[in-house]
């Protein structure tokens, strides 16, 4: 499956260019939010002419092929993921509230690439249980792909209820609209590897305790997991959550430790790299954004249907867990080393002992699960993955040679 970029970015980004009506100039802001507000994109919605694209995205072009809600659809996960339903015929609306918790500029580049396919995308929040509420009576989806999220584990500790409000009031607000809906669609969501917490068992299989979360972001991805429990108990839903591990990859999170350290590396600044208990290095289980995509639709395809009608259960559905990791951990210093490689540029490290923060020292994941139920068996290691990134954020952010060079590109 050829990843987002290779299908839509030109090779010459400086010959793309958009309308320059109400433009906006693309620049890279910092990662963060610049204070502890999360600042939320509101749009009208509703009239003739919004139903039509609604049902227009949402129409499905191959025999047995689902229409499918998907929420963070300017997202990196949602935007990859929305993309490859829509390309082998399935229906996408997409939906996000376009925050400012990195640079929006980038989630309105992806989601300009995701109208080019005929994909729409809703500007609204879950929490609008309206918006919500009209998407499900403009089309009877028949799956719901929540990726809407915030994310990140360090924030929270800037901006806490940005975590409530997406992660378990946003949650709630979808689901109620899913419970409600005849027919009801099946859920798929994403948790995340971060509920493992303080367990220091591996690999990280489904079946480990996760009641020990280290950070709020991870609490709120745990208790989205016995929200949906609930949902699938009383009312039928057929849920399947993804716990991710670090996925990473071109139009990515640029607070991701990659994607910052490639930035900092370009400009010749110097990059933090943490250490855990007694200065061991700290690994992760990075996972591609094309083996990701591979299991959210593994994952839609074998969802099994709810069974409920009107809020009302008929019988039981199915809930159900996976991992979705490479299963290959690495650690950070071997990362820095590899985008040195890739970028002909030799980082300047800064090692520092990690804060408590709510960062966990690893992240290794079990798949057999994902392996045996889902066929999931992801194909790119860290060195490749990387070298795709690279190539990608060297066009999009305009360097030539390593030197930043100016380019005709503006985002509306």
């Amino acid at each position: 499956m050829p990843s987002l970029e290779d299908e839509l970015f030109p090779s010459t980004p400086g010959k793309f260019k958009i309308d320059r009506a109400n433009t906006m100039n693309r620049q890279f802001h910092r990662c963060f939010a610049s204070t502890s507000t999360i600042r939320y994109f509101t749009a009208s919605w509703g009239g003739i002419q919004w139903e039509k694209q609604i049902r227009h995205s949402a129409q499905i072009h191959r025999s047995n092929g689902m229409s499918v809600l998907v929420t963070g659809a300017a997202g990196f996960v949602g935007s990859h993921v929305s993309l490859a339903l829509k390309k082998r015929g399935d229906g996408v609306v997409g939906i996000d509230n376009f925050n400012n918790y990195y640079d929006p500029s980038l989630k309105r580049a992806r989601k300009y690439l995701l109208n080019n396919q005929g994909i729409f995308i809703v500007e609204g929040d879950i929490n609008d249980a309206r918006l919500i509420a009209k998407l499900f009576d403009t089309v009877a989806f028949t799956h719901v792909m929540n990726l809407a999220a915030q994310a990140g584990v360090r924030y929270a500790m800037e901006n806490p209820h940005s975590y409530v409000h997406s992660n378990i009031a946003g949650l709630v607000t979808l689901l109620e609209a899913c419970k409600s809906a005849n027919p009801q669609p099946s859920v798929v969501w994403a948790s995340s590897s971060s509920v493992y917490g303080l367990n220091e068992k591996v690999p990280f299989s489904e079946t480990d305790r996760t009641d020990q979360p280290a950070s709020l972001y991870a609490a709120t991805k745990k208790a989205g997991e016995e929200i949906t429990h609930t949902y699938n108990h009383i009312y039928g839903l057929s849920i399947t959550g993804l716990r991710f591990f670090t996925v990473y990859g071109p139009w990515g999170r640029p607070d991701m430790a990659y994607f910052s350290f490639t930035r900092n590396i370009l400009q010749g600044k110097p990059i933090t790299v943490y250490r855990g208990k007694d200065r061991a290095d700290l690994a992760r289980d990075f996972t591609f954004i094309d083996d990701i995509v591979k299991g959210c639709v593994g994952s839609l395809d074998t969802s099994g249907k709810s069974t409920g009608s009107g809020g009302k259960k008929r019988g039981p559905a199915p809930y159900r867990i996976f991992n979705l990791g490479n299963t290959s951990p690495v650690t950070v210093p071997t990362l820095v080393s590899i985008l040195e490689r890739h970028l002909k540029v030799k980082a300047k490290r800064k090692f520092v002992d990690m804060p408590g923060n709510g960062d966990v020292p690893f992240t290794h994941a079990n798949i057999s699960l994902a392996q045996r139920e889902l066929g999931y068996k992801p194909t790119t290691d860290l060195a490749t993955g990387l070298k795709k990134f690279v190539k990608w954020y060297l066009s999009y952010y305009g360097y030539n040679h390593g030197k930043r060079c100016k380019l005709d590109l503006f985002i509306y």
